[in-house]
């Protein structure tokens, strides 16, 4: 008997499979069973859509992100993200072809990146739980919402990348987090010159631990 977890990689990677042979918004659900060589109503019983599909390969990339253990708590929290993001990278080049096609599709549609966002969200909690820093309230919301930035910047430049060892990704994603804790740093900078503000408190996390 085909184990749940086997049939959904199995339809995932079919889907990704697709994609790369051509237009992910030409790609039907019928033609993502087909590659899977499973029924439709099998494919129905596991993603109802392929938003909910998109969704359970976000999950999939967590899971072998975090399946790597948590970074080296003795490291600076900028190497921290640095290492976990590179695993994120490294798991998306294996479908390199089929993720090029989906994002490409998404940058064209309004819809399909606005469902996305909530993953995206989702993930960048869980890069930041393995890297070691919290997500939990309003610092960890504006830790999200800063690695969530430096993510996408560094996608961007993912996508351009035809190095055989990601150098260029490798660059990008050093240059964003170095300028997001410059951010941070000034951040708190200003935040401790706000009247009743406990001196000192600026201190009380490295500079790239309050932005990302």
């Amino acid at each position: 008997m085909v184990e749940k977890a086997d049939i959904r990689t199995r339809i995932i990677e079919a889907a990704l499979a697709c994609a790369a042979d051509c237009d992910w918004r030409d790609v039907s659900m019928a033609d993502i069973a087909a590659k899977a060589d499973i029924s439709i109503a099998d494919l129905y019983a596991e993603f109802s859509s392929r938003a909910a599909l998109l969704n359970g390969f976000g999950r999939m990339i967590d899971a072998g992100v975090l399946a790597g253990g948590a970074a080296a708590m003795d490291e600076p929290a900028a190497d921290r993200l640095f290492d976990v993001l590179m695993r994120r990278f490294d798991m998306l080049n294996r479908h390199r072809e089929g993720v090029l096609s989906i994002v490409d599709a998404s940058s064209r549609d309004p819809m399909m990146a606005l469902c996305g966002a909530g993953q995206l969200r989702q993930s960048m909690s869980w890069m930041l739980e393995a890297a070691g820093l919290s997500s939990d309230g309003w610092r960890g919301m504006l830790r999200v919402k800063g690695l969530m930035a430096v993510y996408l910047y560094t996608l961007r430049v993912w996508m351009r990348d035809d190095s055989d060892d990601m150098a260029k990704t490798m660059a990008a994603l050093d240059r964003a987090l170095k300028q997001a804790g410059r951010f941070a740093s000034g951040m708190d900078r200003g935040l401790s010159r706000m009247p009743g503000r406990r001196k000192g408190a600026a201190e009380t996390e490295p500079a790239a631990e309050a932005a990302v």
